[in-house]
């Protein structure tokens, strides 16, 4: 473990969280590739899930509601399965035997916590969506193309340049704080059992106070990698969610005291 100091937070209720090189992101990625081998078959299997729920992002050109329909269910589910990965690699860590069906325990124990976590995606999404339809309401007077306009063809043809920019950069914005949520809480829940608001709040200070320059590259890696998951028409995403499910462990271990 590289850090490099702690930072101590204002609340007795956080955990002391550590700073980390900037470069240690691809440390955790070379570690979760390695739990990604060796729990092929489950780590596979959880990839697999996504990528079928993925494949419905991917079936969006009809109209922006099923998008908007399509990212929220991902909200929702993704963290639930990215628990199960963390789950194979702590027991990995801890020494301990673990297959899909193990990992699948910690879905029931932390049910309520990832829950909370996964219903806050999912309100960070619709939030997207509805400031999004507001702007280009306010602006344009629609919210993007009508429905029976879309029915038969791609939206992206039919989505002015200004509507695909708000959506765009809304999107981007959710994404930050998504990410910023997300950092280190799906893996504290697992393994202290903590509560889903202590938990992002701990990733909010790992993002915003610890560790920015390490979470740039993090999230640049991320980007870049779920990027490559969609540009295979998901096909890729089964291996890139486990991978970065496993390598957000290891971000939890190298960032939490």
């Amino acid at each position: 473990m590289n850090a490099a100091s702690d930072v101590s937070g204002p609340s007795a209720n956080l955990p002391l969280v550590r700073s980390v090189p900037a470069s240690q992101p691809f440390t955790w990625i070379s570690k979760g590739w390695d739990d990604l081998l060796h729990h092929r078959g489950a780590s596979l299997a959880y990839g697999a899930l996504v990528s079928i729920l993925g494949g419905m992002i991917l079936m969006y050109q009809r109209h922006p509601f099923f998008l908007a329909a399509a990212i929220s269910g991902f909200m929702l589910i993704g963290p639930i399965m990215a628990a199960g990965l963390c789950e194979l690699s702590r027991r990995r860590t801890r020494g301990k035997l673990s297959n899909f069906n193990t990992s699948l325990k910690t879905l029931r124990i932390h049910r309520r916590s990832l829950t909370r976590f996964a219903t806050t995606l999912l309100l960070c999404s619709i939030g997207w969506f509805l400031l999004s339809s507001m702007l280009l309401y306010a602006a344009f007077g629609s919210v993007g193309p009508r429905l029976e306009d879309t029915v038969w063809g791609d939206v992206l043809r039919t989505l002015t340049l200004a509507q695909f920019l708000a959506y765009l950069l809304i999107g981007g914005i959710l994404s930050c704080v998504v990410f910023a949520l997300s950092v280190v809480t799906v893996p504290m829940i697992v393994d202290r059992n903590a509560d889903a608001v202590t938990a992002m709040r701990t990733s909010l200070r790992v993002s915003l106070v610890a560790d920015l320059p390490a979470m740039i590259v993090w999230g640049t890696l991320c980007v870049i990698l779920v990027a490559i998951g969609f540009m295979t028409y998901m096909v890729g995403m089964v291996v890139v969610f486990p991978l970065l499910g496993h390598a957000t462990w290891y971000a939890y271990l190298d960032l939490v005291e």
